[in-house]
């Protein structure tokens, strides 16, 4: 189904038109001026403009050349009458148009046969776009590393969900991989032909997710201006993840449930609604029953989300899986940094496989990342993240910093405020040191928001 303007000043092509499609499954709204069609392109998305040439005042070439202008994915058909031939035939090679259809007896036929042209090259372009958005991180059911029984078990629960259309909700701390398991879901489910466009919630602000997630018309904000599709409706047939789903604010959570519930989404700025069909997975590392409890959730989204709840486990839970895992990022980093390094130090991964990793396998992939970085000889040794702590707990000390024991106070006294923000910018610094600068890893690695992340930077001029 289609969203489909109409513009034509004959009355009864409009009306023809209008039921054709309708009989079609397309959504039609027919005007007739090339003033109202402008007014229309203005402030709402439409996949297909149909227009008539020669018309009063302002033409069909007008009309297309606005709507290449605001709404640059919208196609344009345009319908000619015998002497506005060479008229279309020029807007198409101008690159504007998508078709030109002459206005004979068979024209219904003719439109529906360059309807379902442009809407399989939109339906490509879309994908495209989803496809090169997120080919860095593309991944199946493969890429999910471990053998321990908690894995094993895992991967038979993607299989099972996979095959369902039900919204799932996927909890885990932070680093276990919950994004890897949303693809993994995706993979194997009949959408796995179709786009898959993740998004962090936590990583934008209300009305910025707004627009990425619902898109937004001309002229809706300051910077608008021209249409743009939201993730929602460039994820059409496939996936939409929504990672730190927690973050997501209480308005956001209302607009967010009616999208689920009526399976339209309304651009920002918008009147009409867009019909999606997407798969929405969600993933979080809180409890949301704590987070409903305490007002921060709504209960009717968190119901909608989790109808399908699949937990990952934390790291220390499968240590059996901690030299493969081990033995994956190092074939993935050595021959990136052009070293060659075979084999894993014995002793190095005795004490890998009993450190708990806090950071669980994102914090053993940037340990690893950085052990191969740093490494000079064939053999691999990683030094622990806990001995790095020591260093920089030593380091302070050795710069005057004051160690309070169980948080006794000194006879002396202690400066607390300096005290708490010493300790505040070691955290934030540590954490992007293990997240190689990725704000929003660090903010997980530190079990804040992203917000609260950017406003500690702020704080202390990080």
């Amino acid at each position: 189904m289609a969203n489909i303007l109409v513009c034509d000043d004959e009355r009864s092509i409009c009306e023809m038109l209008d039921i054709a499609l309708r009989r079609e499954g397309h959504k039609v709204e027919t005007v007739n001026s090339g003033e109202v069609a402008k007014r229309k392109l203005d402030g709402a998305i439409y996949d297909l403009v149909i227009t008539d040439i020669k018309m009063p005042n302002i033409s069909g070439i007008e009309v297309l050349r606005h709507a290449h202008q605001v709404s640059p994915d919208s196609a344009v058909i345009l319908i000619t009458a015998v002497d506005d031939y060479e008229a279309a035939v020029q807007a198409v090679k101008a690159g504007g148009a998508t078709d030109y259809i002459r206005k004979t007896p068979g024209l219904v036929d003719e439109i529906k046969l360059a309807i379902n042209r442009s809407l399989e090259k939109l339906s490509l372009s879309r994908q495209n776009f989803a496809f090169k958005r997120d080919a860095a991180g593309r991944n199946s059911l493969e890429n999910i590393v471990g053998v321990s029984p908690a894995m094993e078990k895992l991967k038979q629960t993607v299989r099972t969900v996979a095959s369902t259309q039900s919204t799932v909700l996927i909890y885990g701390e932070s680093g276990t991989g919950k994004e890897l398991v949303a693809r993994g879901v995706h993979v194997c489910s009949p959408r796995a032909a179709e786009p898959f466009v993740s998004i962090n919630c936590g990583a934008f602000p209300e009305t910025l997710l707004e627009s990425e997630l619902f898109g937004y018309v001309k002229g809706a904000f300051t910077g608008a201006n021209q249409n743009k599709r939201g993730l929602f409706e460039v994820a059409d047939k496939g996936t939409v993840f929504l990672d730190e789903i927690s973050e997501m604010t209480l308005t956001m959570q209302v607009k967010l449930l009616r999208v689920l519930q009526e399976r339209t989404v309304r651009p920002v700025g918008g009147t009409a609604e867009i019909p999606i069909d997407v798969r929405v997975i969600a993933a979080t590392n809180r409890d949301l029953d704590h987070q409903v409890a305490e007002g921060n959730f709504r209960e009717d989204l968190y119901y909608r989300l989790s109808v399908i709840p699949v937990h990952v486990p934390p790291l220390r839970e499968r240590r059996e899986d901690i030299p493969l895992l081990v033995n994956h990022f190092l074939k993935k980093y050595a021959p990136a940094a052009g070293k060659q390094i075979t084999r894993v130090n014995p002793i190095s991964l005795d004490a890998l496989c009993g450190y708990e990793w806090p950071g669980n396998v994102r914090q053993l992939e940037n340990t690893v990342e950085r052990a191969v970085a740093l490494e000079t000889h064939e053999e691999l040794r990683a030094e622990l993240p806990v001995e790095r702590a020591k260093a920089r707990a030593a380091a302070a000390g050795a710069n005057g910093g004051v160690v309070v024991p169980n948080g006794a106070v000194l006879p002396d006294g202690v400066d607390m405020e300096k005290y708490v923000a010493d300790i505040e910018v070691s955290l934030l610094k540590s954490a992007l040191s293990q997240s190689n600068g990725v704000q929003t890893r660090a903010a997980d690695l530190l079990k804040i928001s992203y917000r609260s992340f950017r406003h500690l930077m702020k704080k202390y001029e990080l």
